[in-house]
Parts: structure tokens; sequence; C-alpha cells
């Protein structure tokens, strides 16, 4: 997975980008301005940067032409805002940044630009990734324990073996919701946005719910890891 630095200087919109990155299996650096995002920058390599335009400071723009002059654009930039004009995407994108995203920020645009990316910074790398993924998604013990529950859920009149019936409705049907979302996160490899896209719910409303089920987020990762 990637090292990003995400920079803007919203509170708000850090920690989201941040979850969602985290929860996709990235290591997130967060700056709430261009000062940090220097100091970060200089310390360490990235994979990617995420940059807000306007900042208190120094403007996102600014800010890439600087490490566009000292050399240190070495990283595709995604530029980020609600108030861009299109000027004003036009030179970001002739200075060197990769791409714009407009606020507020799609979960689905925030994940395929950042897939994008990466796949231009190392493309051959993104593709081995992607084949090594699904073999060994197809292979771990998640996606067996998901085949098996999937065997479980077609047999029938048998099928309710696995939960204990003799319950207060409410714990019982607790007690399916988080076998049917555990089932999801091992056939997904750990992947919130195909699981919300298969249950067919908001991601954040996916994450409470997980949570309040007492579902272990990182298990499907840690297996496919």
């Amino acid at each position: 997975m990637a090292n990003i630095l995400v920079v803007d200087d919203e509170l708000g919109i850090r920690d989201l980008l941040s979850e969602i990155l985290n929860d996709e299996g990235h290591t997130v650096e967060l700056a709430e301005n261009a000062a940090q995002a220097r100091l970060a920058r200089s310390a360490a390599a990235f994979d990617l940067v995420l940059l807000d335009i306007w900042m208190p400071d120094t403007d996102g723009v600014t800010l890439l032409k600087e490490w566009a002059s000292a050399g240190a654009l070495t990283m595709p930039v995604i530029m980020m805002s609600g108030h861009a004009t299109i000027d004003t995407a036009v030179e970001a994108t002739r200075i060197g940044a990769h791409s714009f995203l407009e606020k507020p920020i799609t979960l689905q645009k925030l994940l395929k630009a950042v897939e994008l990316g990466l796949a231009r910074r190392n493309p051959a790398k993104s593709a081995a990734v992607s084949a090594a993924s699904a073999h060994a998604q197809a292979e771990s013990p998640m996606a067996q324990q998901a085949s098996s529950l999937h065997g479980d859920a077609n047999a029938g009149p048998h099928a309710h073996q696995g939960f204990d019936l003799d319950r207060p409705l409410r714990e019982a049907r607790d007690g399916f919701e988080k076998a049917y979302f555990e089932f999801h996160l091992a056939k997904e490899g750990g992947s919130m946005t195909r699981v919300a896209e298969k249950t067919g719910l908001e991601r954040t409303h996916l994450y409470r719910k997980l949570r309040q089920l007492g579902v272990d987020l990182g298990r499907g990762k840690r297996a496919n890891g």
C-alpha cells in the first residue's frame, strides 16, 4: 500500500480522508497548512499527495510550484478545492499536478483518483499488486471462511444451525447481521468500498453499523496481507 500526504486546512476533511485512506490500507500523514506540508515532504518520500488549493498561509498552487522548482515533485499530486476556477485547475496541471478533485469530494471520485495516481507512479507494480491481491484473496483463510458461510446460506432449512435462535429477536438479529457483514468483508478482502456496494449501504452508515455489531474491521485485511 501507499504512503500518502493529505494537506488541507479543514480538520473535518483531513479526518475524513484519513479514515477512508487508512481503511483502504494506506499510511496517511496529515498537514493543515503549507508549512507543515513542507516539513513532511522534506522528512519523507510520499507515493501520493492530496493538496488543497486554498490554505491560510500559502496556497496549494504556489506550494506545487515550489516543489516543482526544487525538484521535489517526484510523486503524483492531486489538487483539491471547492472554489477553484478552470484556469486554476489548468495552471496546476501545467505545473505538474496529476489531477483535480472538486469539493465536496465523493468517495468514488476520491478512490478512483488515488488509484489512477498510484498507477501512474508505478503502473507495472500496480498491475502486479492487483493480480497478487486477487490470488491471495482466493487462497486466504478468510476467503475460505466466506465460502463456508456461503455454503451454509444455501443449505436450505438447516442454514440456521450456526445461530442460537433461543434468544430475544434483537440479539438473534444482531448475530445474523454480524455474520452477514463478516462474510462480505471476507469475500471482498476487507475492502469497505466493495462491501458498501454489495450490501447497498452508504459508507458512513456501514462504518457505524459494523462498530455497533463489534465487527473487526481489520480482519479481512490481515488475512489478505
